[in-house]
């Protein structure tokens, strides 16, 4: 085999590949001498159809099976000859086959950029500390009880924290909305998103009580053609509820799978979730740290444009997957817009596995399955999710990714300059959802 390299960019390379053509005669040989032993043809005895039938009918797709792994595996065997890393899948043209004897074809595809020596010791890191508290798992079980809560409809004026099931009309710019009619929903006051003005009023109010507001929506209002515009909005009570929320008893400990209703046991189970998702905050704080700094000084460096472009394309996918999952259609999403989170992700993937490489930082197959475990276990069937993951390449490739990635980033940690600082549960938890 003949390899030539040539650069024709930063990072792209031509590579052109000369193999023997006795390989691809010698691997169709044996691939049709195997049809021949093994396919079943009506009319004919199993391992009994004749050698120019088979070819008939399938050489022209083993020809091009046998061609597809040739090429496979002289580019692979060629990058390695080379020392070349592609980062991505090559794009190969002009196989040619005139010349007697020899098959040649030329590849081009991007190489990942050389990094150097990837010293982190003085990247400055501040390192996160928390730890789930008795008060933390009561808040939890709060908010439990208030999600089961139930409603019991009263007579008597609203307070705040009731539920009110109403009739209502707006009008917008002269434009009544809806046009005829109202619209019935329920609101529960003092709950986020209710309008100040139409909370005031409707405290007090019985059911048959009617109320007018005037009021200004805000600019981020959901209805997007009314936000930040001034509205006249007509209320009527039909009806008020307030809310019965559970004790905590074995009855509803039962209700989250404690079968015997042991209120400790329930309490071990939920301390055990928040300290998983801690775990994952806290993680999730110190990766957007190291990524951040990694980026900071290995981020202007050439990078794969190919790489970048097809991460912009599955974040502006992902983007609209989202938007379709809220209801919203005909979305379309340009890649274009995600170029500078792409290219940031590209840079900091990119240096991670590099210092991977250098450190010779290996996969913990251990560390994998303690997660996967881990994963399962918030599900009621987590034998399912193991078989799930075990029987799906690509899940499983993406996690054995995502244990890389925290193993590097760990390493990156206890190697950088480290400030460690505690923080307590509630405020880690409220940055991580976004609050």
């Amino acid at each position: 085999m003949q390899v030539s390299v040539e650069s024709v960019g930063a990072l792209e390379r031509k590579l052109t590949v000369s193999v023997p053509a006795e390989r691809l005669v010698n691997a169709i040989d044996a691939r049709l001498g195997e049809l021949t032993r093994t396919v079943q043809l009506k009319g004919f005895r199993p391992g009994k159809v004749p050698r120019r039938v088979i070819e008939q009918r399938y050489g022209s797709q083993v020809r091009n099976e046998a061609m597809s792994e040739l090429l496979g595996s002289t580019f692979s065997q060629a990058v390695r000859e080379q020392s070349l890393r592609p980062a991505g899948a090559p794009s190969i043209e002009k196989v040619d086959e005139a010349n007697e004897g020899e098959i040649q074809y030329v590849a081009t595809f991007e190489v990942v950029p050389e990094f150097g020596d990837i010293d982190v010791s003085d990247l400055a890191i501040t390192r996160y500390t928390s730890s789930v508290e008795e008060a933390d798992i009561d808040a939890m079980i709060e908010t439990l009880r208030q999600q089961r809560r139930g409603w019991k409809k009263v007579e008597r004026a609203a307070v705040d924290g009731d539920a009110l099931a109403i009739e209502s009309h707006s009008e917008v710019d002269g434009v009544r909305r809806p046009a005829e009619g109202s619209e019935r929903g329920a609101v529960i006051l003092g709950a986020p998103g209710m309008l100040a003005e139409v909370n005031a009023a409707l405290l007090g109010a019985e059911a048959g009580h009617e109320v007018t507001v005037e009021a200004t929506y805000p600019e981020d209002w959901q209805i997007k053609d009314v936000a930040g515009k001034p509205a006249r909005i007509f209320v009527r009570v039909v009806g008020v509820s307030e809310p019965h929320i559970p004790e905590v008893d074995s009855e509803f400990v039962a209700s989250f799978g404690i079968v015997d209703g042991d209120i400790e046991r329930f309490r071990v189970e939920v301390r055990n979730n928040l300290e998983r998702e801690l775990k994952s905050a806290l993680l999730a704080r110190l990766r957007n740290q190291v990524a951040e700094r990694l980026f900071e000084r290995y981020g202007e460096r050439d990078l794969p444009k190919g790489m970048i472009d097809a991460e912009a394309q599955q974040l502006a996918a992902r983007t609209e997957a989202r938007a379709r999952e809220q209801g919203q259609k005909d979305v379309s999403v340009s890649a274009e817009a995600f170029q500078g989170q792409a290219r940031r992700r590209v840079a900091v993937g990119l240096t991670m596995a590099e210092l991977a490489r250098q450190q010779g930082i290996k996969l913990d197959s251990k560390r994998v399955q303690e997660t996967l475990m881990s994963i399962a276990s918030t599900y009621e069937e987590p034998e399912q999710v193991i078989q799930l993951y075990s029987s799906d390449q690509r899940l499983l490739e993406g996690l054995r990714a995502s244990v890389l990635e925290e193993q590097v980033i760990e390493w990156i940690a206890d190697h950088s300059s480290v400030k460690v600082e505690s923080m307590p549960f509630s405020e880690v938890m409220k940055t991580a959802r976004g609050g």
